[in-house]
């Protein structure tokens, strides 16, 4: 399944039994957690079941007792007011207990979401990324694993918590009297229509917010990377008015939902308010009867009013369960997606180390259905041979060196890799293998040091200094402050790109591999650092098969062969006096190159 996200419109169920089935299987680990969550909150609802017969109990057999002594009801009282404070601080002991235990337990769950869908999509293919932005699966790590947190820490148990209140309530009103608790109930059904048509409102309301939520942080992601581009064209001002608008649409959205609600709460707390009016009626009607006692109406009241906090309480379980339904939806949908380079079933026959001889033969291969970028390519790399790709942009370079690294697998034809078919290779074995400096380096938030080995233990403090110096990174690296445990800040903003391109060199040389790919990788360095890098290359990389792709061509004079690409196909290929002589497409490259430098001399 190939999923977009760029719409971000989930069109499901508001209650997806698999579903939720899916997003609980995650509590499995802690469930006896949840567990004793449920026993606290049942003790605790037990408890504040008492409290109103504590009163009626005071009211009807002491105040009201004719028959006692002023000392008598005193004592009585103070008895029952000791037992109400004792069940109270217990209660407050128990639901501390009960928020740390959920909260622990949500906690956790969001914690192995958070990870599996991480370790998801870091498997998914370059491809993938190409097509989905950054900022909405930001979004899905972020924001949609958040909001799970009030299901588990709040919603699971709560509704155990709101049933067993309302069962009791609904138990001690008939028992107490029947009449009376019939009363109170004809309320219920105004209740309940108020609940549909909440219900109906709300989801579109929650599927609109989480809709321009992710817009909203995906522009900004996409404006802040790009923050430099945008004050150079000064398009600050364009911005903020396109942000303004994804602004106002999430502004919108939050208000739609809060009108909702802020015509739902009150609702229901007027129609419990007319439930309360209606007892004290009848109660003072049976009162006069004699058929029922002062303290008994009272704590009819106090559990009128507690019957309609569940309902209500439910009602808000069921925002927690919609949001969460949404965000899982969402969650799920991207851990389902299998745009992912697949591992082949075995392999048993693919070496752990690997020479070097890479074999193209009638590959073919398109990113979009049958726009080919590669149309029957043929090639041969000896090991150890410096092979360089040269052509005019979107000739293919850069999709042979992605196809070799299996970013993409090609639709047809074969590569292989020391006689085996490269779709054969498990992707950490084959990657082991390479090395891939792109023109487009990153460089990571960290030391100096860990953006050579990339957090690597194999490879040692003393090796990674020992590539930096061959690259000379250490010449710079040795005047920073704290050397190579100095902070580099998100994407390299305190070195030069100069030092950050030959830091990701360093990089490559560190892992050692036995394939070395550069894909323009000199094109935004200074020709002093350029000829320090070439003739390190030179010296490092002299038995290792060598990959380079190179717009300027004055870089690769020196390879074995030169490789001309044209529309997806290579026409010519030989060293660069022998091209030069051929006059074909690479000399013309070449006098174009040469016309520009004397145009700028």
């Amino acid at each position: 399944m190939e999923t977009q996200l760029y719409d971000d419109e989930i069109k499901g169920k508001i209650y997806d039994r698999e579903l939720l089935k899916r997003l609980l299987s995650y509590t499995r680990p802690y469930k006896l957690w949840i567990i004793a969550s449920v026993f606290l909150i049942m003790l605790a609802s037990g408890l504040e079941l008492l409290w109103p017969q504590f009163i009626r109990l005071a009211i009807d057999n002491y105040v009201d007792n004719s028959q006692l002594s002023a000392a008598a009801k005193y004592e009585g009282v103070l008895l029952l007011a000791g037992l109400y404070f004792l069940t109270l601080l217990f209660s407050v002991v128990l639901e501390y207990s009960r928020i740390m235990i959920m909260s622990y337990t949500g906690q956790h769950v969001m914690h192995d979401i958070r990870m599996a869908l991480f370790a998801h999509v870091q498997t998914l293919s370059v491809h993938f990324f190409t097509k989905n932005p950054v900022g909405r699966l930001v979004t899905r790590l972020t924001n949609d694993v958040a909001q799970l947190n009030e299901l588990f820490t709040t919603g699971i148990v709560g509704i155990f918590g709101d049933v067993i209140m309302l069962a009791g309530i609904v138990i001690l009103m008939i028992w107490m009297h029947l009449k009376l608790a019939l009363i109170s109930f004809t309320v219920l059904p105004l209740i309940f229509a108020a609940v549909i048509l909440f219900r109906r409102f709300i989801r579109p309301a929650y599927l609109e917010i989480r809709k321009n939520l992710a817009r909203v942080n995906a522009f900004i992601q996409e404006h802040i990377s790009g923050v430099k581009v945008v004050q150079m064209f000064n398009q600050t001002e364009k911005s903020g008015r396109k942000f303004d608008i994804l602004n106002t649409d999430y502004l919108q959205s939050q208000m739609r939902m809060i009108r909702v609600h802020a015509i739902f709460i009150p609702v229901v707390e007027a129609f419990s308010h007319l439930a309360i009016s209606v007892l004290l009626y009848f109660g003072a009607y049976f009162i006069y009867q004699g058929s029922l006692k002062t303290g008994m109406l009272i704590a009819f009241l106090m559990y009128s009013r507690r019957f309609y906090r569940p309902v209500m309480d439910l009602s808000q379980k069921y925002n927690i369960l919609q949001d969460a339904m949404t965000s899982s939806a969402r969650i799920f949908d991207l851990m389902d997606t299998t745009d992912v380079i697949t591992e082949p079933p075995s392999s048993t026959r693919v070496p752990s180390s690997i020479q070097g001889n890479i074999v193209f033969k009638d590959v073919l291969f398109a990113y979009n259905h049958n726009e080919w970028v590669l149309n029957q390519v043929n090639l041969s790399i000896r090991p150890g041979e410096k092979v360089a790709l040269v052509g005019v942009t979107g000739s293919g370079k850069t999709t042979i060196v992605n196809l070799l690294a299996r970013f993409y697998d090609y639709q047809k034809g074969h590569i292989t890799l020391d006689g085996i078919e490269l779709q054969e290779y498990p992707k950490e074995i084959l990657r082991n293998q390479l090395a891939f400096v792109h023109q487009d380096f990153f460089i990571f938030a960290g030391t100096v040091l860990d953006n050579i080995r990339l957090w690597n233990k194999n490879i040692s403090r003393e090796q990674a200094i020992e590539a930096a110096r061959v690259v000379n990174v250490h010449t710079f690296a040795e005047k920073l402050p704290q050397k190579y445990d100095e902070p580099i800040l998100e994407g390299g903003s305190n070195l030069s790109t100069g030092q950050k391109q030959l830091i990701s060199f360093a990089r490559a040389l560190a892992f050692k591999p036995n394939i070395l790919i550069l894909d323009e990788a000199t094109s935004n360095i200074d020709s002093e650092t350029e000829k320090l890098i070439q003739d390190a290359l030179e010296k490092l990389l002299a038995r290792q098969t060598s990959i380079i792709i190179a717009h300027r061509l004055s870089t690769i004079k020196n390879v074995d062969r030169i490789l001309v690409l044209h529309k997806g196909c290579i026409t010519e290929q030989g060293t660069h006096e022998h091209l030069l002589r051929k006059n074909g497409i690479y000399a013309q490259l070449h006098k174009l190159q040469f016309k520009e430098l004397e145009d700028k001399v």
